[in-house]
């Protein structure tokens, strides 16, 4: 592991042109994480009913917003620890990045009656969702619990377009073709707009 941290430091800083292209990565022998996203959709379910349990009162809090508090929850988490929290897939898009089958698996959380769906305006019109029952955080460490709380106080508060906007300098986004997936990797090329982690400390 200290043989990747090390290059990580190196390689910290560098272009947009270079990490667009993609002529800088970490040899994929070095790397001791997985790239590929182990996504657990029971426990990004209660982690959905925690958020929304927590800030779906928020005027500001709608779905675009919501795309937001995931993916920094996901990033930022794997970046500090570098261990999934949720390891839900996001994919760039105009507007930020978006989890991927968000809207399947929310249509099946309200047949199951686990949240409900409204429209709400906030300078425009919003798509919001609130909970129906508790969320079972069983399966959630301290740890991971004390992270979403964290990136919550840290981040709902904000509006749509200032999430979308930060999104927007982070460079596993900026590295992403349009619709491709975004790869966990990328967060240890952040810049210090978006990153997380004292790298010096390591």
């Amino acid at each position: 592991m200290s043989n990747i941290r090390e290059k990580l430091r190196q390689h910290k800083r560098f272009s947009r042109e270079n990490i667009a292209d993609k002529t800088l990565s970490v040899n994929e022998a070095d790397c001791e994480r997985m790239s590929i996203p182990q996504s657990n959709i029971d426990k990004f379910k209660e982690v959905f009913i925690y958020i929304i349990s927590k800030v779906s009162e928020k005027p500001n809090v709608g779905q675009t917003v919501l795309y937001k508090l995931l993916y920094f929850i996901d990033f930022d988490y794997y970046e500090l620890y570098e261990e999934q929290l949720m390891g839900a897939k996001y994919i760039k898009n105009k507007y930020g990045p978006t989890p991927v089958n968000f809207a399947k698996i929310i249509q099946q959380m309200q047949k199951d009656g686990d949240c409900k769906e409204k429209k709400s305006e906030y300078y425009y019109e919003q798509i919001k969702y609130l909970p129906k029952r508790p969320a079972n955080l069983s399966g959630l460490s301290e740890r991971e619990r004390r992270h979403i709380d964290v990136t919550l106080d840290k981040y709902s508060n904000k509006s749509a377009k200032a999430l979308s906007d930060l999104s927007h300098k982070d460079i596993p986004w900026i590295s992403a073709k349009d619709g491709e997936v975004i790869d966990y990797e990328s967060v240890f090329y952040r810049t210090d707009a978006t990153s997380v982690r004292s790298y010096e400390a390591d």
